[in-house]
């Protein structure tokens, strides 16, 4: 069958990226570090944990929520990992820059989870211990060669950040799935969710919304930094349309990264996303959404219930659509900017640490209490 092609939407931006052949590759390097986010239960941290003793590198884990522990993680997980497992509190209590943009989305647009600040400690955790080329994996990814992710680091001498093509199930918003799953056109970027990065030289944040990754990777002032894409990882399968709030909640980040990237893939710059870009994309996204509901309710000749799943989470986003304004767009990568630069004099300011204990004794507010951890002897 023909993929089902839109104007107002693109399926790809993967021409954004260098996808080196491997004669031209460079020599691979170390890995500092295999960072992982969770809330899940640390059975689902054994890949990650297998991955880092492959590549002889600590494994950070970021705990937070009622189904894991940092001290769950260390009874868990093999004896032989040298494992930094760290309780994550409320965002208030880590040192952590005072950003426009988690000012400026508010209410409705607030993004209820801690993916970035947990992915910002760890950013701010290589930087006191002096580690240079960290890999973000999630608990859902399965590294198929784990030399790919060291094919990754070496890139990263060329390139900012360097991802790996994410196979299994796709890894896409919940407006896309339901693309695809009428037969759209539709591919995935890369993202966090196996992002090899250099944080000495890469010296950007992963702001509080959706995408987060894709904005960790853009200048908001220059466009996209330098990237690479190497290797395959596979991400497990899971139910995109289980509730209209993933949908609902995903939009705002969606438009935004979308609407840039609508952009960037025409050759055109950051600078251009002004109020009349966005009043053109917000009304593109609408007839997208509108598109694929369409086809939802005509073509789909799979199991009902999931029709009307689908169809429930497409209303849930072309609603919460409705609320966004083309100023809201333009202000958010105003606030962007200013952020970026405010987290870089973060970074400078701080001082390498002679130890892991240490710098994470470094990383709640003054008054506040220490970071609950738990770290390996081989580590410490």
């Amino acid at each position: 069958m023909t993929p089902a092609r839109t104007q107002d939407h693109h399926g790809s931006h993967r021409h954004l990226l260098w996808n080196p052949d491997d004669p031209g590759c460079p020599a691979r390097a170390h890995v500092d570090a295999i960072i992982v986010p969770t809330n899940r239960h640390p059975a689902h941290l054994t890949e990650a944990a297998r991955i880092a003793a492959l590549l002889d590198c600590p494994l950070v884990t970021l705990h937070s929520g009622k189904y894991t522990s940092a001290r769950e993680a260390a009874r868990r997980l093999p004896r032989d990992t040298d494992l930094i497992a760290i309780e994550v509190p409320e965002q208030d209590a880590l040192r952590l820059p005072d950003f426009e943009t988690s000012r400026l989305l508010t209410g409705r647009f607030a993004r209820n989870t801690d993916t970035s600040a947990k992915r910002n400690l760890a950013l701010m955790l290589s930087h006191l211990v002096g580690w240079e080329r960290v890999v973000f994996l999630d608990d859902d990814i399965t590294v198929r060669q784990p030399e790919d992710l060291r094919t990754a680091a070496g890139l990263l001498s060329t390139y900012s950040a360097v991802g790996l093509s994410i196979g299994g199930f796709p890894d896409n918003s919940v407006v896309c799935h339901a693309y695809r799953r009428v037969d759209g056109d539709q591919q995935s970027f890369i993202g966090g969710g196996a992002l090899a990065v250099e944080v000495t030289r890469h010296r950007s944040f992963f702001p509080n919304i959706y995408n987060e990754d894709w904005f960790y990777l853009l200048d908001a002032k220059a466009g996209l930094r330098q990237l690479a894409v190497t290797g395959e990882v596979v991400q497990k399968p899971y139910d995109p349309f289980r509730t209209p709030e993933r949908a609902r909640a995903e939009e705002i980040g969606d438009v935004l990264a979308e609407g840039v990237f609508w952009l960037l893939d025409q050759g055109r710059s950051v600078a251009e996303a002004d109020l009349c870009h966005w009043a053109d994309f917000l009304a593109r996204r609408g007839r997208f959404i509108d598109h694929v509901l369409h086809l939802v309710q005509t073509s789909w000749n799979g199991d009902d219930g999931e029709r009307d799943r689908m169809t429930a989470a497409l209303r849930a986003a072309r609603g919460r659509l409705s609320l966004i304004e083309p100023k809201l767009c333009q202000d958010f990568l105003g606030a962007l900017a200013i952020d970026q630069e405010r987290w870089q004099r973060h970074i400078d300011r701080l001082r390498k640490r002679p130890s892991v204990d240490s710098a994470l004794d470094a990383l709640t507010k003054p008054g506040r209490s220490p970071l609950v951890r738990h770290i390996s002897e081989s580590v410490l």
